[in-house]
């Protein structure tokens, strides 16, 4: 498995596949062919049915003008290249004719055509920590928590660069709560995550605890959606739930930041089993993959929080993604706001419940977070693509009728 450092990816949103992903691509491409000066750009599948929702075409031209080369845009929505749903093919049009395709894969992730994956670190023996399964083998045999297994694997400057990650959520939520007015787009879509905010902090009891909770997450996905500066969590459209759990428990128990930083460690185990043998892609499986996985990731960080076993911090992850199975990708208008960023709140109440409610257990249960994976997959492949980040389908129609 890749670092997590590949997993937790610091950018702008409103998307990491359909933003973060092709802007990779291209400064890929400009790395390789340093002399092109005019670009073809053509965005197939999913990447050309939502891009101009997601930005696309925005990213993409903004790297090619800060080196200085001429922009071409061409979309294809109706068109599957066969290896994943989001595919960008560059074309040296000036001075040449070399032509390069990449698949964004999820979480901003690159793979250029006729390689294996995007180069990256892989501290992660898959033969001994590539599931859940082993993940809990390995540290019942070695007394670990699943935290202390990535700092072995990884070094302790993991731990340094999750606090780098914590800083960024932190500040996505700070900025979030402050802004104001209507989200860009055609939605005309008001932030809420200031208004439930302040309201929160009147109510008393468990609902103020909860109305807190989903404004944190609020913060984050509206930050999101208006292209700030936030962390995949697995994904830029699921990134408000993580923190909102964390931030919550934080302020909640007065929780120090070291044991944050160690559940961020948590999470990402969670995230980087479901990234190696599912997928985080809404393109690819559907919503399941990014707030399903975020739940999944969110429920083991809080019960890791609250004292719980490793076995319960499996339980509170299988639930988080079992209990999204199926869930469609939909965003109206190709723009991650509706159904998204509610989405984003709702999870995070459901990861603190599903934390709750495995650790009110011992940690057995029937299903294995393993299992959940494999069904995920089964199911995200049998969604039909209306309903897989196309904006065909599904809420998405709404808006159009």
């Amino acid at each position: 498995m890749e670092s997590l450092r590949e997993l937790y990816r610091i950018g702008y949103g409103p998307s990491s596949s359909h933003t973060m992903g092709p802007r990779s691509a291209v400064e890929m491409f400009i790395s390789s062919h340093p002399e092109a000066r005019k670009v073809r750009a053509e965005l197939y599948g999913s990447l050309a049915a939502t891009g101009k929702g997601h930005l696309t075409d925005h990213a993409i031209r903004s790297v090619l003008s800060e080196h200085g080369i001429d922009a071409e845009i061409r979309w294809f929505p109706d068109v599957f290249k066969p290896f994943h749903p989001n595919a960008l093919t560059l074309v040296e049009m000036e001075p040449g004719n070399i032509e390069e395709t990449y698949y964004s894969v999820g979480g901003g992730k690159i793979v250029r055509e006729g390689e294996d994956s995007e180069t990256a670190m892989e501290p992660y023996d898959n033969e001994t920590l590539g599931s859940m399964s082993k993940l809990l083998r390995y540290s019942d045999s070695n007394g670990y928590q699943f935290w202390e297994v990535a700092i072995e694997a990884e070094g302790d400057d993991i731990l340094d660069y999750m606090r780098i990650v914590w800083s960024v959520m932190k500040e996505s939520i700070s900025n979030g709560l402050e802004a104001e007015g209507v989200l860009p787009g055609g939605l005309h879509l008001q932030r809420k995550a200031c208004q439930s905010y302040a309201k929160a902090k009147d109510f008393s009891g468990p609902l103020g605890s909860t109305a807190l909770a989903f404004s944190y997450a609020l913060a984050v996905s509206e930050e999101n959606a208006g292209g700030g500066k936030i962390v995949t969590a697995p994904t830029c459209g699921s990134c408000g739930i993580l923190p909102g759990v964390l931030y919550h428990m934080m302020t909640e128990y007065q929780i120090p930041e070291i044991r944050i930083l160690r559940a961020l460690l948590t999470a990402g185990m969670v995230g980087n089993i479901v990234k190696t043998n599912g997928s985080i892609s809404g393109a690819e499986v559907g919503c399941q993959g990014e707030v399903g996985v975020a739940c999944a990731m969110a429920g083991a960080a809080a019960a890791q929080l609250l004292g719980g076993t490793i076995r319960q911090i499996e339980y509170a992850a299988e639930m988080g993604l079992e209990h999204h199975l199926g869930l469609t990708c939909d965003p109206q208008m190709g723009l991650v706001q509706i159904p998204c960023i509610e989405r984003n709140a709702m999870a995070t109440l459901r990861a603190i419940d599903h934390a709750s409610y495995a650790i009110m257990g011992d940690g057995r249960h029937k299903i294995s977070f393993d299992d959940v994976v494999e069904v995920m997959m089964e199911t995200g492949h049998a969604l039909p693509s209306l309903y897989r980040e196309t904006s065909m389908g599904g809420l998405a129609r709404i808006h159009e009728m």
